[in-house]
C-alpha cells in the first residue's frame, strides 16, 4: 500500500494568509489581522514558561481581544519568519519577535499553526510559545 502526500511548499495560500496575518499583527494593524479570520476562529496557545498564560478563546471578537493584549507589547517590524511550509488549508510558521511584556524585553519564539477553512480564512491558530531574555 503506497501513501500518497499532498506537497508542501513555502509559496501555498495557506503560508500566503498566515504570514499576512502576522504581519499585520506584529505591525499592530489590528484591522486588517481581524480580515483573516473565519467568524469561529478558534485559537490556543501554550508554554512551558509561567510568563506565558495559556490560552484558548473562539470567535472573533475574544481571538482579537486575546491577541491585541499580546501584540500591543510587540515592537512593530521586529517579526522575523524563522520558517515556513504549508499547503493549500495548512501552514506553520516559526517566527520570532521582540517584545516587552513589563519585566524588560524578549525575544519571543513561535510555533504557529493554521488551518484554512473553504475561504481561506484562518479557522484554527495553534500558538507553541518560547520566551528568552534579550
Amino acid at each position: 500500500m503506497s501513501v500518497q502526500q499532498t506537497p508542501v511548499r513555502q509559496e501555498w495560500p495557506a503560508v500566503a494568509v498566515a504570514s499576512a496575518h502576522v504581519e499585520a499583527w506584529s505591525n499592530h494593524d489590528f484591522d486588517t489581522a481581524r480580515e483573516s479570520l473565519a467568524a469561529d476562529v478558534h485559537v490556543t496557545a501554550t508554554s512551558t514558561q509561567p510568563t506565558m498564560p495559556s490560552t484558548d478563546l473562539i470567535g472573533i471578537d475574544d481571538y482579537m481581544q486575546g491577541l491585541v493584549a499580546f501584540a500591543q507589547a510587540v515592537v512593530p517590524g521586529s517579526a522575523r519568519v524563522l520558517a515556513s511550509i504549508g499547503d493549500d488549508r495548512n501552514a506553520l510558521l516559526v517566527l520570532a519577535v521582540e517584545a516587552d511584556f513589563g519585566a524588560g524585553p524578549v525575544t519571543l519564539t513561535a510555533a504557529r499553526l493554521y488551518l484554512l477553512d473553504e475561504n481561506d480564512e484562518i479557522k484554527v491558530e495553534q500558538v507553541v510559545f518560547f520566551v528568552v531574555p534579550s
